[in-house]
């Protein structure tokens, strides 16, 4: 099968001919439809810690091909969205619906001694986050699975399994963000997009942008966003501060950036929340004065990883809310592309699209 196989940790992708394994125990086979490119991706592929050669991709959607022998929930012809959400299942945090706690999640991987899901040229290949999406097909624990109604576009289905659990599950997962409340949003990508939907979706009476792009105001007030900043031209935190003078209840940083970090905090009330997203670089840190950032003006500051997702039930419930047209996954495909199309796609993303999504090989 082709995929696009890291063979250096220099974000380049090389589209190859590799091959993937019988399903075994609990893996699904499935024929890949859709596969978004996440910038995360990109982060990790530039990681001088990556072990390489790798299939990346995590954001990806397709029809079950075939299931292993202990495969309960799946079946042949089954539409599904993947997830980088590993989890055992059987650990405290799972069993009490944590599974985004997990303590066990290499239990959806191979166990040592068996042979890998995919080779090249009888060499393993390592499939990243057990999921490895750039590729024609993926084999992948059912526990990292979801399924969704037929209806459902392969392109947009895609971008549920990552970018809108992600984002949307912070707003509503994790802060438990209520009606009537303030938010602000500061990057309007993929991520900052779906979870100002989910803070629109919720009820937040302010929904905030703030981006360094200001061709992005449009995209995002489709979205639910009530005000735009443009962060290249204006002060974020005064004009933060013009529509809610007392700062605002919840600041979502889907950056990875310590500046922006900074100014969530800075815009946020007292006795608000500080919610970081964004991917940071490896080795990012973040520099802070403890009474003021937090105990003076008891501020939560806190990291979230995929919207403490339940994948089993949060990326249903959003493809039944895209089919009532109440959560927007159309203008989050920007463009559809083929494999071969990787490395020019990847280069586009820097903030000009929302995603692109691999469609054909």
């Amino acid at each position: 099968m082709k995929a696009a196989v890291l063979n250096a940790t220099n974000g380049h992708f090389d589209v190859e001919d590799i091959q993937i394994d019988a399903p075994r125990g609990r893996e699904v086979l499935v024929d890949v439809k859709a596969a978004g490119l996440c910038h995360s991706d990109l982060h990790i592929a530039m990681a001088s810690h990556t072990a390489v050669p790798a299939v990346m991709g995590h954001e990806v959607a397709g029809i079950v091909r075939a299931v292993g022998p202990d495969v309960t929930e799946f079946a042949v012809g089954d539409h599904v969205v993947g997830s980088l959400m590993q989890y055992c299942g059987e650990c405290e945090p799972c069993r009490e619906g944590d599974t985004h706690c997990c303590r066990n999640p290499a239990k959806t991987e191979r166990e040592p001694g068996e042979p890998p899901r995919l080779t090249r040229n009888g060499e393993p290949v390592r499939q990243h986050y057990a999921v490895g999406g750039f590729a024609e097909q993926i084999l992948i624990h059912e526990h990292q699975l979801a399924a969704i109604p037929v209806e459902v576009p392969f392109a947009q289905a895609a971008i549920l399994g990552c970018g809108c659990v992600t984002g949307a599950g912070a707003v509503i997962n994790t802060v438990q963000v209520r009606a009537g409340e303030a938010v602000a949003v500061i990057g309007a990508g993929g991520v900052g997009l779906n979870a100002i939907a989910g803070a629109k979706l919720v009820g937040a009476e302010t929904i905030i942008a703030i981006d360094n792009q200001a061709d992005k105001r449009e995209l995002a007030t489709k979205f639910g966003a009530t005000h735009f900043i443009d962060s290249s031209t204006q002060d974020v935190v005064a004009e933060t501060r013009k529509i809610m003078p007392y700062g605002v209840d919840h600041a979502f940083e889907v950056v990875g950036l310590e500046q922006t970090v900074r100014q969530a905090l800075d815009i946020t009330r007292v006795g608000g929340s500080v919610n970081i997203i964004g991917l940071f670089r490896p080795g990012g840190q973040l520099h802070l004065d403890a009474n003021m950032d937090m105990l003076r003006t008891q501020r939560v500051l806190r990291g979230i990883v995929m919207g403490s997702a339940r994948i089993k039930r949060d990326i249903p419930m959003l493809a039944r809310l895209y089919l009532q047209g109440r959560f927007n996954l159309d203008d989050l495909v920007s463009r559809r592309i083929n494999i071969s199309e990787i490395n020019e796609a990847y280069a586009d993303l820097n903030g000009r699209v929302a995603r692109s999504v691999i469609t054909s090989f």
